[in-house]
């Protein structure tokens, strides 16, 4: 007798498994092919992905090698090294894209972490981005911050397939939800081929409110500890079914327009005296997707429940995020904090993987 099969549960119950995760040897070795074969129906990426991938062992040494050795700057030759992992990712990914319609087999690349608060190069990258890799099943991904905006809304309304990146809190999210709607009205002709997600970070919202909820240390407060991250993403969950319904998208909808799937991340969790399948157990829903690192995705293969939870109990969610308010959690701030971090750490990610590259092109250079 086969084993359950819990994420082709999930495609049942409307939500789509994607892969938080992407190396080289994957794409060579045929793990990826075989993560595709039991069910996953996409791929996010990021910069710390990139930085912990080409950081470690050889698997890019020959190609890096081989580019700064004929000229190439350093940066550039990161842009190549990610660039042809995408590119097989996506031919990997596209009979998905293809058998779905439209609707999965996505990958995605960032833009560099450096432009998070900078509209104009923001824009300019996503449209190399997208021009450099002409695939239809590519997101690139632009970072959710007020600088995000604009550039969102641009590349929506050119055709261009967006993932929003780092979205921590309820207004933000609004606002992203009102970009790509925006961006839709404002693009020309048929809306069927342009894509969106909006990748609303869950875990790292339990880490900064349990901080705060120790801080204050009464009864009232510790009892609220590991609850906010999945309130807050079933509250955000009736803001997507709040924005895409009435008559200003049914205009869009019939132009062929598709809904801007809300996209769990940061799906690990970071308390180990938390179940570890607890941000995909409880935000299981029609229209959502879950990305997941490699272990997550094991752990809930193995003993995840596969149920309709996020819009269980719509009330109780909100009550959740009242009494975190109560004793004087302000989740607004905790947003802007965890944005100024996730921006940080990806920059940081970045840098890093920079510096480790330039010396390893100067390390080739001696050698040759």
């Amino acid at each position: 007798m086969t084993a359950p099969n819990r994420l082709n549960d999930l495609c049942e119950l409307g939500q789509s498994p994607w892969l938080d995760n992407l190396r080289r040897g994957w794409l060579t070795d045929g793990e990826l092919a075989r993560w595709v074969d039991r069910g996953i129906r996409g791929l996010t990426s990021n910069p710390s992905i990139f930085q912990k991938a080409i950081s470690s062992g050889t698997d890019y040494d020959e190609q890096f090698g081989d580019l700064v050795g004929g000229g190439t700057d350093v940066t550039e030759a990161y842009w190549r090294l990610v660039t042809d992992d995408i590119e097989g990712a996506l031919r990997l990914l596209r009979p998905v894209y293809d058998s779905s319609d439209g609707l999965d087999g996505f990958v995605s690349v960032e833009v560099a972490p450096e432009l998070a608060r900078d509209s104009a190069g923001t824009e300019a990258a996503a449209r190399a981005l997208h021009e450099g890799i002409a695939e239809p099943n590519l997101y690139v991904k632009i970072p959710g911050t007020a600088e995000g905006l604009d550039p969102i809304r641009t590349m929506i309304s050119e055709g261009r397939s967006i993932n929003v990146t780092l979205i921590f809190g309820l207004d933000r999210y609004a606002e992203v939800m009102e970009a790509y709607v925006a961006g839709l009205e404002a693009a020309e002709g048929d809306l069927s081929r342009i894509s969106s997600v909006a990748s609303f970070f869950v875990s790292r919202v339990d880490t900064e409110v349990d901080r705060r909820l120790d801080a204050i240390g009464t009864d009232e407060a510790r009892a609220l500890r590991g609850r906010a991250a999945v309130a807050q993403a079933q509250v955000a969950y009736q803001q997507f079914l709040d924005t895409f319904s009435g008559s200003r998208w049914e205009a869009l909808a019939a132009r062929g327009a598709r809904v801007q799937r809300p996209l769990w991340a940061s799906t690990s969790t970071k308390d180990p005296s938390y179940p570890d399948t607890t941000y995909v157990d409880l935000l299981i829903g029609p229209n959502t997707i879950n990305t997941m690192p490699e272990e997550t995705i094991e752990a809930f293969l193995d003993h995840g429940t596969a149920a309709r939870t996020v819009d269980a109990d719509p009330a109780v969610a909100r009550q959740v995020l009242d009494d975190l308010a109560e004793v004087g959690v302000d989740l607004d701030d905790v947003g802007k904090v965890l944005e100024e971090q996730g921006v940080a750490s990806f920059s940081k990610a970045f840098d890093e993987l920079i510096g480790a590259l330039t010396t390893k092109a100067d390390e080739l250079g001696t050698r040759r």
